[in-house]
């Protein structure tokens, strides 16, 4: 036994579901109610579209459309069914945008290295909040990095990337971060602590702490400033490796150092006083890494980078106090 169909015409049986792609030319249709419109709406030939509408009808075993020479009218299935097929088309377009969402987002784990206090810096906790807002199947482990291992860490891969204080070791590509002053970092007592702010003159009798490592004499030689404006060589003293020595010096007496002007805050020890220098060249930081690595989740760490960098217009080049 058949039953009637909308118009008086006999129903038939729904063959199969109708595909997302069928409703949408559909719903084209229903709107230019032509189809010659709505097949070059869509990119197709009238034989085409009205091919695929038909078939939408077999499969929903219903009219949705009255063909003539001149016009397309709906049914009242085909009206009825408008509003459905909307919201059927709508709820996957909603679901193809949040599989999307997830194909882009990158899995895997990073290890990253930072020296000093960088990974408290708001560069670097910005970049790290975009990294996990975009891509939160990547997990993180933070490293600190002191003076001396800055210098292997990456090429022996014991970090993917790291923030570091150029100048950099040879063989890194680099991207630049920030721009600050940097201060001079003098024992609690020194006369010269009121006497800011100094020049390196002033400082020029003044020992320096040193570093363990031939590597790392030409990123010290910069922060230290050596040699001096007016050529003459810096006076090193006791040889120290990470912030904690160096610190645990300067308080006792046994030398100065020069450190980026966020120290303090980073590192407020009894004992040590910072001291603006007028002429002492300003600290930069950048995000590190080996070139020619294939790591997806590294790439996702830089592309992080550039639009926090991008969304603080030239990076963040202010002046810590």
């Amino acid at each position: 036994m058949t039953t009637s169909g909308a118009g008086g015409r006999p129903s038939r049986p729904a063959t199969h579901e109708p595909s997302v792609h069928q409703l949408r030319l559909f719903l084209v249709l229903a709107e230019e109610l032509h189809f010659g419109r709505a097949a070059q709406r869509l990119f197709l030939t009238q034989p085409a579209l009205s091919q695929q509408i038909r078939a939408l009808e077999n499969r929903l075993g219903v009219d949705l459309v009255r063909r003539s020479s001149r016009r397309v009218d709906l049914t009242e299935a085909g009206r009825s069914l408008v509003p459905e097929a909307r919201e059927l088309v709508t709820a996957m377009e909603r679901l193809q945008g949040v599989a999307a969402t997830y194909a882009r987002q990158v899995r895997g784990h990073l290890k990253i290295g930072a020296i000093g206090g960088e990974a408290f810096m708001p560069y670097v906790t910005a970049i790290l909040a975009e990294l996990s807002a975009r891509h939160p199947g990547i997990t993180m482990e933070i490293r600190s990095v002191n003076f001396v291992e800055q210098v292997y860490v990456l090429p022996r891969g014991e970090v993917d990337a790291a923030f570091l204080r150029p100048p950099l070791p040879p063989g890194l590509r680099s991207l630049h971060l920030a721009t600050e002053p940097r201060v001079a970092c003098l024992p609690a007592d020194d006369p010269l602590v009121g006497q800011a702010p100094l020049t390196l003159a002033q400082l020029s009798d003044r020992v320096v702490a040193d570093v363990p490592i031939p590597e790392l004499r030409e990123w010290w030689d910069y922060w230290t400033v050596n040699p001096r404006p007016d050529g003459s060589a810096v006076r090193y003293g006791p040889v120290v490796g990470d912030m904690d020595a160096l610190l645990s010096a300067v308080a006792r007496g046994q030398a100065i150092a020069f450190l980026p002007a966020e120290a303090r805050r980073d590192y407020h020890r009894r004992g040590v006083a910072y001291v603006d220098v007028s002429d002492l060249p300003l600290s930069t930081a950048a995000l590190a890494w080996l070139p020619n690595r294939d790591h997806p989740a590294l790439t996702a760490l830089l592309q992080a980078a550039h639009t926090v960098l991008r969304r603080n217009g030239s990076g963040y080049g202010w002046a810590t106090t």
